[in-house]
């Protein structure tokens, strides 16, 4: 895998990022080890995670990944060598959540402790807070950048204005601004980031890297039909994407996927590296043998004919969701 620049961060990013949200999870120790290895062989160097990953799992109560991912770097002793990015700001309890100061305080330091590091190169604010005014959450990311606990940081979920908000604040305070965004994209899911964000990420050079970059599974080609959806973990997920439109899309990929001899997941990734705006879609695998196939996207090379096929395939504007 290319490295490319996250915004202008300073960081150099792997075109594929790890998502972490599996690791404690569906993903056990062992096999979180053996996939963060495989991944690095393969030349990515950027992992994606959050405190509260995963906290939704029974028995759990967030930080697991981090921790999975902090017991790794101690035993392979390559923390030099990856990009951690993670996030604050998700409810991990009724008591712990947002972007307050405070709150920020103490979960880079319980991050910072289960990743068993003493910095984050790309810290995220997982989700907005309007209860918290931007220029104490940014000045509070400023803090921790001047300690050396933080490199950059990064907006996840943000709205078009309130994106556009921050980095005017950013910039009239003269404080650290978001260097990039994760926002859910995909070849399915594209009016919520083609709409307004993208213009603004493309015009003030931050670093896109997406998530649900395969739409829960659907983009694998997998799910066809009501049947198809039964017994699959991620299959209430995907239901959603089964209409016109989804079946249209898996069409159009079905004839890409025949022309370069690819899988369907190679191809929904070659179309978001295909797109100027992307630096790095977030994917996620559970067993060594898929991380494989994933992490060969990059060697698709689609065509003007490919991303035109795909792209009035996906439309978005004045199409029948």
């Amino acid at each position: 895998m290319e490295k490319r620049k996250l915004g202008r961060s300073g960081l150099s990013v792997s075109e594929l990022c790890f998502g972490g949200n599996v690791f404690g999870w569906t993903a056990d120790e062992a096999t979180s080890f053996e996939l963060l290895d495989a991944y690095l062989a393969a030349g990515g160097n950027f992992i994606d995670t959050a405190d509260v990953y995963s906290n939704w799992a029974p028995g759990n109560k967030g930080g697991e990944s981090e921790a999975v991912i902090g017991k790794w770097l101690k035993a392979r002793g390559n923390r030099e060598q990856v990009v951690i990015a993670t996030k604050v700001g998700m409810q991990m309890a009724p008591d712990r959540k947002g972007l307050s100061r405070s709150y920020i305080v103490q979960s880079v330091e319980d991050s910072l402790r289960r990743l068993q590091t003493d910095y984050i190169d790309l810290y995220q604010s997982h989700v907005d807070d309007e209860d918290t005014a931007l220029t104490e959450t940014l000045d509070t990311y400023q803090e921790l950048i001047k300690q050396g606990k933080v490199r950059a940081i990064g907006a996840s979920n943000y709205s078009a204005g309130r994106l556009t908000e921050a980095l005017a604040v950013a910039r009239d305070n003269g404080l650290p601004r978001y260097e990039s965004l994760q926002p859910l994209y995909n070849l399915y899911d594209r009016e919520g980031f083609e709409e307004e964000l993208e213009a603004i990420c493309s015009e003030e050079e931050l670093g896109v890297m997406n998530y649900y970059s395969l739409a829960a599974g659907f983009l694998t080609g997998k799910y066809r039909s009501e049947e198809d959806l039964a017994g699959r973990a991620r299959g209430g997920s995907a239901k959603k994407y089964l209409n016109d439109r989804g079946l249209r899309i898996l069409a159009a990929m079905d004839e890409v996927v025949a022309k370069h001899d690819a899988t369907h997941a190679q191809v929904a990734l070659a179309w978001l590296l295909a797109r100027p705006s992307v630096t790095s879609p977030i994917v996620s695998a559970t067993s060594v043998e898929q991380l494989k196939q994933i992490v060969t996207a990059p060697a698709v090379k689609l065509d003007l004919a490919d991303v035109t096929l795909l792209d009035q395939a996906s439309s978005w504007q004045g199409a029948t969701k």
